[in-house]
Formats: C-alpha cells, sequence, structure tokens
C-alpha cells in the first residue's frame, strides 16, 4: 500500500492528480512511478518477470507493480469485444463435439455469406473476429496440404477461412483464428477400430457410454479421416517447417529466404499442427489473436498426445511476435468460465509456477484458470511462484446455448448481452461473444436483431461520457474508472466519491480497476464533482480517464 492518497477532480475529463503527503500537495496529470526502497533497485518494466528465492514480499511487489502488457496485448484489451465464429463440420451433424470420421461431404453449406456475419459482429460492437479453422475432429475449413480431412472432399471446396479474412479486412475488423490442437481425424486407425469393437460390446452389455462415445459410434463404420498421428507414440525427432510437399508451391520461396523455416524437434503430430499453424499465418494472416487449448477428449480411452506447447511458441512468435496467443506467454487466458463474467477483483498481472514460455499458461497458473482469486498478493508471494507475467483474462460466451448453430434454440436477449459487457469489459477483461451461422451459411435473423440492438446500446451509454467538463450537475448512473495499462496494473482498492448539494460521499468502491472498472450504481446520482480515491495500491498509480454514463431513464 502507497504510504499517500490519490483523490482525482474529474467530471468525464482527463483526470489531474492531486498527491497529498508529507512533502505539501502538488498537482499533474500523471502520478510518477513510485521511487524504490533503500537498498533496493529499480524494477525494469517488462511484459514477464522472474522471481528469485531471495525476493521478499516486498520486492515481488514492487516487481508486479511494473509487470506491462506488449504492444499486441495492449492493443487487444482496448479492442474490448471479439466475436468468434464456430462453423464446421458440428453445424451439419448438430454435434458441438465431433468424431473425426465422420464423411466430409457432410460439409455442404448452400453459401458461406461471411459478408453477412462480418456485418453482424460490427454492427454488435466488434473489432476483431475469429473463426475456428478446426475444431476437435480436425476438418479443417481451408485447403491445407497436409490432411486429406478438408473442405477440399466438400461439395464446391468452399475456402471459408479465406472468405472470412477477406470480409473482416473488407470491413476493418481484425482477424483471430482458432485452430484446436486436438484432432479426432488423426486417431490411430488400427486403434480407433479396436475402440469401436469395445464400445460396441459395451452398448451391448447395457454399459453407459460418454457423449464422446456415442459421437465416435455413431461414425464407427467410418476411419478416422486423416493419417493416424494423434498419439501415435511417434519418436520426437526433427523437422523443418514447413514441411514442403510433392510439387510444392512454395518451394521457391522457402530456397530464397522469402518464406521463414524452423527447425524444430517433435513428433510426427506435433510436427503436423506446426505445419497447419504455418499455412494460416503465412496465407491468412496478418492474425492479432491466435486460439489454442489443451483438450485432450480421449485420453480417457488411451490416446493422449503431449502437445509440445514451447515448440509451438516460438514457431508463433516467430511468425508473428505480436500476435497474442491465448494460453500463450505474452498472451492471453480464459476468464475461468464460459458464462462471460469476469471477477469482480481480476488482475492482468498473474503469477506462474514455471517460465510461460515453456507450457500452456492455464497450467501454470498456482490454482488453476477457474480459481476466484488470481493475483492478490497472496497468490504472488506463496510458495511456487516462479515468474510474474501480463496476463489478461478474455470473457468467453456463446449468443445461444451451444457454440455451434443448433435449430431450435434461442439467442440471448440485448438485454442480457449489454448485462454481459458490463460484467466482462467493465470488469478488466475483454468479451470474446460466439455467434454461429446456420447449415445455410449465414446468421439467423433472430440473432441479428438482437446483437444490432446491443451494438447501439453500448454505443448510446458508452459512446461517449454524460459530461465533458465539470460545469454545473450531471445525473448519471454508471462510473467508468480506467488505469494506464501501458505502464501496468497497480490499484489494489479505490472508492468514488459525489459532491451533491455541496457534501461530499461516497456512491461507489471497487478493488481492481485495469484497463476499465464500469460500477453500476443502485439509482441515479445527481452531482457536480467526482473523484476516485485510491485506498491501496501496489506502487504510485497511473489512471485514465473517469467518465460518468446513464444507462436508465
Amino acid at each position: 500500500m502507497t504510504s499517500r492518497r490519490q483523490i482525482l477532480g474529474a467530471l468525464g475529463a482527463t483526470p489531474v492528480i492531486a498527491t497529498l503527503g508529507s512533502a505539501g500537495a502538488h498537482a499533474s496529470a500523471a502520478a510518477p512511478a513510485q521511487a524504490p526502497a533503500a537498498g533496493e533497485s529499480r524494477v525494469r518494466p517488462a511484459s514477464i518477470i522472474a522471481i528469485s528465492a531471495e525476493d521478499t514480499p516486498e520486492q515481488i511487489i514492487a516487481k508486479a507493480a511494473n509487470v506491462v502488457p506488449r504492444k499486441g496485448q495492449l492493443a487487444w484489451q482496448r479492442r474490448e469485444i471479439t466475436a468468434f465464429t464456430h462453423f464446421g463440420m458440428n453445424t451439419f451433424t448438430n454435434r458441438e463435439w465431433g468424431s473425426g470420421a465422420e464423411d466430409e461431404a457432410t460439409f455442404s453449406p448452400t453459401a458461406v455469406d461471411a459478408d453477412q456475419w462480418i456485418r453482424t459482429y460490427k454492427a454488435m460492437g466488434a473489432e476483431l473476429a475469429m473463426i475456428t479453422a478446426k475444431h476437435h475432429d480436425g476438418f479443417t475449413l481451408f485447403p491445407s496440404r497436409y490432411t486429406p480431412h478438408s473442405i477440399l472432399k466438400s461439395p464446391g471446396q468452399p475456402n471459408v477461412v479465406r472468405r472470412y479474412v477477406e470480409a473482416a479486412r473488407a470491413h476493418q475488423l481484425r482477424v483471430g483464428i482458432y485452430l484446436s490442437p486436438s484432432d479426432g481425424s488423426e486417431l490411430p486407425h488400427a486403434w480407433h477400430a479396436t475402440w469401436i469393437a469395445s464400445l460396441r460390446k459395451k452398448q451391448a452389455e447395457g454399459g453407459t457410454l460418454t457423449s464422446v462415445e456415442l459421437t465416435a459410434l455413431a461414425d464407427g463404420d467410418r476411419a478416422p479421416g486423416g493419417l493416424g498421428r494423434f498419439g501415435n507414440g511417434s519418436a520426437v525427432k526433427e523437422h523443418t517447417i514447413p514441411t514442403l510437399v510433392e510439387g510444392d508451391d512454395r518451394a521457391d520461396d522457402v530456397r530464397s529466404g522469402k518464406l521463414p523455416t524452423f527447425t524444430v524437434h517433435v513428433n510426427d503430430y506435433d510436427a503436423y499442427y506446426l505445419n497447419l499453424v504455418y499455412e494460416l499465418f503465412t496465407e491468412y494472416g496478418p492474425l492479432d489473436e491466435f486460439w489454442l487449448d489443451g483438450a485432450n477428449p480421449w485420453a480417457d480411452a488411451g490416446i493422449t498426445q503431449e502437445y509440445r506447447f514451447d515448440a509451438w511458441f516460438r514457431v508463433i512468435s516467430g511468425l508473428s511476435p505480436d500476435t497474442v496467443v491465448f494460453g500463450g506467454p505474452t498472451g492471453i487466458r480464459w476468464v475461468g468460465n464460459e458464462s462471460g463474467i469476469g471477477r469482480e477483483t481480476e488482475w492482468s498481472v498473474v503469477p506462474t509456477t514455471a517460465d510461460p514460455w515453456t507450457y500452456h499458461g492455464e497450467w501454470l497458473l498456482p490454482h488453476g484458470p477457474t480459481a476466484a482469486d488470481i493475483g492478490s498478493r497472496a497468490r504472488l508471494t506463496e510458495p511456487g511462484v516462479t515468474h510474474l507475467s501480463w496476463f489478461p483474462a478474455e470473457a468467453d460466451v456463446s449468443n445461444r446455448p451451444g457454440w455451434f448453430h443448433h435449430p431450435g434454440q434461442q439467442p440471448k436477449t440485448a438485454d442480457q448481452l449489454f448485462d454481459l459487457y458490463e460484467k466482462s469489459v467493465g470488469r478488466n477483461t475483454t468479451l470474446l461473444l460466439n455467434v454461429p451461422p446456420s447449415k445455410a451459411g449465414t446468421i439467423d435473423a433472430e440473432d441479428v436483431a438482437e446483437l444490432t440492438a446491443f451494438g447501439q446500446r453500448v454505443r448510446k451509454v458508452y459512446g461517449g461520457p454524460v459530461a465533458r467538463n465539470a460545469d454545473g450537475t450531471t445525473t448519471f448512473d454508471r462510473v467508468a474508472v480506467r488505469e494506464d495499462i501501458e505502464y501496468g496494473q497497480r490499484v489494489e482498492e479505490f472508492a468514488v466519491e459525489a459532491e451533491i448539494d455541496g457534501v461530499w460521499g461516497r456512491i461507489a468502491t471497487g478493488t481492481t480497476i485495469g484497463h476499465q472498472r464500469i460500477l453500476p450504481l443502485a439509482a441515479p446520482v445527481t452531482a457536480s464533482r467526482v473523484r476516485v480515491r485510491v485506498l491501496a495500491s501496489r506502487a504510485e498509480p497511473r489512471l485514465g480517464r473517469i467518465t460518468l454514463h446513464r444507462a436508465t431513464g
């Protein structure tokens, strides 16, 4: 906690910080960084800072106060809303998780109106659009050189990824891609046949089948559509990425150095995954977000792929250092639920139990990604912490009950979405809102209507403050407080006070701020001045604007 109190005075204007302390009072546009204690060297700001065994709790907190976002992370968090597009084989099989043995001809959209998708996303306020180029079933929505299980065997061979990125860029949206590490199409064929036989026996004997088993059994007369590389026990060996294939149209560019190459030591499946990564970044980039998780749905059946996240992260960074990678170093993390809701205390600075470059970040959080407390002082200073990392949260949620479109399901209303906006973007996270197109290749009209109304309401309420200066009185029911996160996240506790009829009184309190903290008030307040009092901070805070808004009346 700092030894001084910071009071901000503003009504929708850039705040001025009045610092009161033993040395007297002065005002400046931003508070200076906290000076190091006697005998303590100044911490150099970085996105990842190592912790040593000799660090005292005070030194660890000083390091945490100087963990800052990288360029890509900063731009990502300022975008606030990302559209997610789950469209693929599951859209046509009416599933959420596929088997990987589906007939490629099943994917047969009569249209792929990517322009309509992007217009809808822009209307709802998204600035970045991200598509599932490959889900857990392994079917790719682009023509890859490395798998037979793709749109090249589908009617019309629609390159959905190409249409998507071109539509997004035509409407000035940034682009992201989700490439699932899991891949049912790459299950080893002999193992799969034995597994299907055991499932049939289990079913005949009256056993209870899991959803994964039921899906596999439904497609059991077909072998997986890939080449059997997932969890096949292949040896780790040297691979060159990209691995050129016969007649590869990139050969000259690779030889000349126009296209980069990477030497990695991985097994067959990791090499396959990295070749897909390479195709997506070099042929559909630039990519602002790359989404990958750690799903291993066949582990209970005896097939597990140990993903080489360290090799993946190095290749991705080499291809595009400013891309934020879900779970990656200098990337972003899952908020811990699929409800689109951030924590009341949401830290972007978190502890990890190993170097973030070595493994998927979700597994490096001391108490996991769903813990109620991710980044408090207690978490930062507990045994086992080796690094502090800028690792902001992304709150993911689907506009419908499922991630893929299913007939008969209803979308969320504009009111529900507005509430989620305040509980995600308003709690120092970004909102990742999935809006799935139907078999027809379009987003349903009822989704479009609610999403458009949601975007209009956000723009009406938060597009501008209700007051831009301190003249007269203003009525409001929302207060938005911000830190200048370019310098990190430092505030641990604050209060909002308003001057009403000449008397100052507290109207709201909060813990963390970060990029933005929205505080809905119990009832509208009419005040002549508003200030924020920082009650606890890890170092001298750097605050952004205070803005006042009205959502009711």
